[in-house]
């Protein structure tokens, strides 16, 4: 197979493309997991305020620093729903809400983990194609 300069740097630019994009993908892989993990344990808290009305927690000021606290539920939550958007909800309203993120990123994160494999089956073509370059480049050895 013969493959000019052009075609060799093409496939080489190609490459990197696909090697930036399955980083990318990884990258917002990640984020879906942990936004997953997130929304879980929001709901695992809520679920504990339900049992317990009366708890002592710590609040976050910043910086590493807290305030200890008492939460006295009334079975209402407010929720940031995007666009710096808060609303009050009850709380199974609340865990219907994150259970409906939660589905939505497990979609996005099986859509995001095909395209990394195409990324990654399309990676694996080329570096194929680059050794079988190389190998046809190399002048014939002397017996």
């Amino acid at each position: 197979m013969y493959m000019s300069e052009q075609q060799a740097e093409q496939l080489m630019q190609q490459m990197q493309m696909l090697e930036t994009y399955f980083s990318d993908l990884s990258q917002r892989e990640g984020t879906f997991v942990s936004i997953l993990r997130e929304a879980t344990a929001a709901i695992e808290s809520i679920k504990s305020l339900g049992t317990q009305p009366d708890s002592d927690t710590l609040v976050p000021l910043g910086m590493g620093a807290y305030i200890p606290t008492k939460i006295s539920s009334n079975n209402k939550i407010v929720v940031n729903i995007g666009a710096g958007v808060a609303v009050e909800k009850d709380f199974p309203a609340a865990i219907n809400y994150f259970e409906a993120r939660i589905k939505e990123i497990e979609i996005a994160l099986q859509d995001t983990a095909a395209k990394k494999q195409d990324a990654a089956n399309r990676l694996d073509q080329g570096k194929a194609q680059i050794n079988q370059l190389m190998q046809s480049q190399q002048p014939p050895k002397m017996g």
